[in-house]
């Protein structure tokens, strides 16, 4: 038969990334679990997508879906190109992204890396956005929720990127996507959404710009 797909899915801990996960192996792809972990621990106020809570979230996601899963810690990485960056253009007056900042040189590009190192075929994530062959290549599509979509946060990936990127969701609403946690009994199921810049606990920048 086929050769297996092995696909790594980076996981937040979140009910995206642990749903997309399920997805994928319900398809028959063997599954490997990766988690960023962004931050020393002496930041334990921060409740984000790089902290200790939702690497303890993604773990049990991992094995209430019995696949493997890594932690990797990326934090001088994250440190210099994200924050360092947040605090310098915030100071100089503009209101940069840091989520596209840190999608562009951590999650894709750094992950893409692990994904090679651990020989799978492709990088999967949570987002609601949609890859499409198109007459040159590949092309980034909004995700059809459009209470969901995603793709802004994507434009920074290169081409050739896209070629070795699933996103499960795309196809999908959120309301569908929990019904499928809730299914499956993912711990994630209930979660509140996590909406706010994943660094900054509270939405107060300036209290974070002052502590670090």
């Amino acid at each position: 038969g086929m050769k297996k797909l092995k696909v790594v899915v980076a996981m937040s801990g979140g009910v995206d990334s642990s749903v997309a996960a399920a997805l994928l192996k319900k398809e028959g792809s063997e599954v490997i679990g990766v988690t960023l972990r962004l931050f020393a621990e002496e930041k334990g106020s921060v409740k984000c997508c790089g902290g200790a809570d939702s690497a303890a979230k993604a773990r049990n996601s991992a094995n209430a879906l019995g696949i493997r899963h890594y932690f990797k810690s990326a934090q001088g990485l994250f440190e210099e190109k994200v924050i360092k960056k947040f605090v310098e253009g915030y100071l100089s007056g503009f209101t940069p992204n840091p989520c596209v900042e840190c999608n562009r040189h951590l999650k894709f590009s750094y992950l893409a890396g692990l994904a090679r190192s651990l020989g799978a075929d492709y990088l999967a994530t949570g987002h609601y956005a949609v890859i499409e062959k198109t007459s040159d290549g590949y092309g980034l599509f909004r995700g059809i929720d459009p209470l969901k979509d995603q793709s802004y946060f994507l434009y920074c990936l290169q081409r050739q990127q896209l070629g070795r990127l699933l996103f499960p969701l795309g196809g999908m609403a959120k309301k569908d996507v929990r019904r499928i946690a809730v299914e499956l009994g993912l711990p994630s199921a209930s979660a509140a959404e996590s909406k706010d810049i994943c660094f900054v606990t509270g939405g107060n920048y300036n209290n974070y710009l002052k502590n670090s």
